[in-house]
């Protein structure tokens, strides 16, 4: 009986991990405040890890869903659409380099201070705010990033160092690349497609 209790819990987290994962709000976040709840019967190290890796379901959804376009081996690609696919990939590696960079040196002090219900509390609601004042008052939209094949290293990199925002706990990872992108002049459109790029690499490096 107390495995399948622990069952049904690991299925509510992914059932939250799944809703929150693609919204702009935090999905590590909401994680930690449903272990407050709903805490599973594991030691805190496994929850931490179990935390990052049922993630890993939400980066496959994004792989299935884009996957000719991120195929840099699809037959149907012509060699200019099979070379244009790397350079979106090395960007988005570029993209990657700052939170990668940050959250390496910094993990042990983020989890020893910052991972508590507290914290995602406050950054739920900090960042909340700061969201909405941000679509109220962006002047009316004037992208010149469209697509997101347009993104280049140096804006890719900007994109990234906003990225950094989300090793906060409740601050949301696509939110915070999403609304740093369109700030910097990407569309909506082309500031999410990137985003959840981004969240390729970000989500299978924090797994390993």
């Amino acid at each position: 009986m107390p495995a399948f209790i622990e069952l049904l819990k690991s299925i509510l987290y992914g059932i939250v991990e799944g809703i929150t994962e693609w919204l702009p709000i935090s999905s590590t976040g909401h994680l930690i405040l449903l272990g407050e709840v709903c805490p599973l019967s594991v030691s805190p190290a496994f929850s931490e890890m179990f935390d990052v890796v049922i993630q890993l379901g939400a980066i496959l959804a994004v792989i299935f869903l884009f996957f000719r376009k991120l195929n840099p081996f699809a037959p149907s690609k012509s060699p200019v659409e099979k070379k244009n696919t790397w350079g979106l990939w090395l960007r988005v590696c570029v993209a990657v380099i700052p939170s990668a960079a940050v959250g390496v040196l910094l993990d042990d002090w983020l989890d020893e201070h910052l991972y508590n219900y507290v914290t995602v509390a406050v950054a739920l609601v900090v960042y909340g705010i700061l969201f909405i004042l941000i679509e109220k008052f962006k002047p009316a939209d004037r992208a010149q990033v469209t697509r997101v094949e347009d993104i280049d290293y140096k804006l890719a990199f900007l994109i990234g160092a906003f990225q950094m925002l989300a090793l906060i706990p409740g601050t949301s990872r696509s939110g915070s690349t999403i609304l740093g992108a369109m700030l910097l002049g990407c569309s909506r459109v082309a500031a999410a497609e990137f985003s959840f790029f981004m969240a390729i690499p970000t989500m299978l490096g924090a797994s390993l």
